[in-house]
């Protein structure tokens, strides 16, 4: 059905209570690529028993990690069948480093819907609190649904995702597991895009594709190792735009710049003629 633009950005959904503990935050780890130096303390940090570190990103899946069923886009004013939709963007903002168990509260609403002809650009915002009120994290998301716009309303601004305009500071090698995709749907995501390759066939690729949130959650793992001394708690807030695929194998390289007090950053696949997969990667330090 048309998207109802009044209807969905009027609308507040239904609070999510949802809870985790330290095992949930290991496998994301894992599923991100920790411990692949099973010796070395500062992946260890990633993955100790009981209070491992937290990378700000567990944020962005934290609410649905249990999930065992694919998701769905049916909100109030919003129908799309799920095969339409490309996640566009996200983002998190932690006010404090984020605790490696706990019990919280999602409340999101939907606060711009563009409309660019062939499609529909959505976004949400999601507030997370502890039981007591105390902000946890904020999360921004945006997603790409095919053939849902021509609606009349607005197209929006246009993104624009430049680098600096020098060679990058630091080049991190980032590579995937052959296996990664699977691993990683046991967070919470069961789309059978990344695990099933008839689907994927289906879709146009040639095999599984590996999710957008896991690429995302290696970017911010990689700058941290890399320029935070893996030190997950200096991490107040991060994003990306994901621009392309990747896929489970293949290493990727994710080039990073110093910019005031921020790091900015893109990912591509040398591989495949340096193919771009996030753009538009901002990580701010605590």
């Amino acid at each position: 059905m048309p998207i109802d633009v009044d209807v969905a950005l009027a609308a507040e959904l239904e609070p999510i209570d949802f809870s985790w503990v330290s095992s949930d935050v290991q496998l994301y780890h894992l599923g991100l690529g920790a411990g692949s130096d099973p010796t070395n303390p500062r992946e260890l940090r990633y993955l100790i028993d009981d209070t491992p570190q937290v990378l700000p990103t567990f944020g962005n899946v934290a609410a649905s990690f249990h999930m065992t069923t694919p998701p769905t886009v049916q909100f109030p004013g919003i129908d799309i069948e799920l095969g339409k939709v490309l996640h566009a963007s996200e983002r998190v903002q932690v006010p404090a480093p984020l605790p490696p168990s706990g019990s919280a509260r999602a409340v999101t609403r939907f606060t711009d819907i563009w409309d660019k002809g062939k499609a529909a650009v959505i976004w949400s915002e999601t507030t997370v609190t502890a039981p007591d009120g105390t902000l946890l994290w904020t999360q921004k998301r945006s997603i790409f649904a095919r053939g849902e716009g021509g609606f009349g309303g607005s197209r929006g601004p246009s993104s624009s995702d430049s680098t600096p305009d020098r060679a990058p500071d630091l080049e991190v090698a980032m590579p995937i597991l052959p296996q990664q995709a699977l691993l990683y749907r046991l967070c919470g995501d069961r789309n059978p895009l990344h695990s099933d390759p008839e689907f994927a066939a289906a879709a146009g690729f040639s095999r599984p594709i590996l999710h957008g949130l896991c690429t995302y959650g290696m970017t911010c793992k990689a700058i941290t190792d890399a320029l935070l001394d893996g030190d997950a708690t200096a991490v107040a807030g991060y994003g990306a735009r994901f621009a392309g695929v990747a896929f489970p194998g293949e290493t990727l390289r994710v080039d990073i710049w110093k910019d005031d007090n921020r790091f900015l950053a893109g990912v591509v696949a040398p591989s495949r003629d340096n193919a771009v997969v996030l753009s538009g990667v901002e990580l701010i330090p605590a």
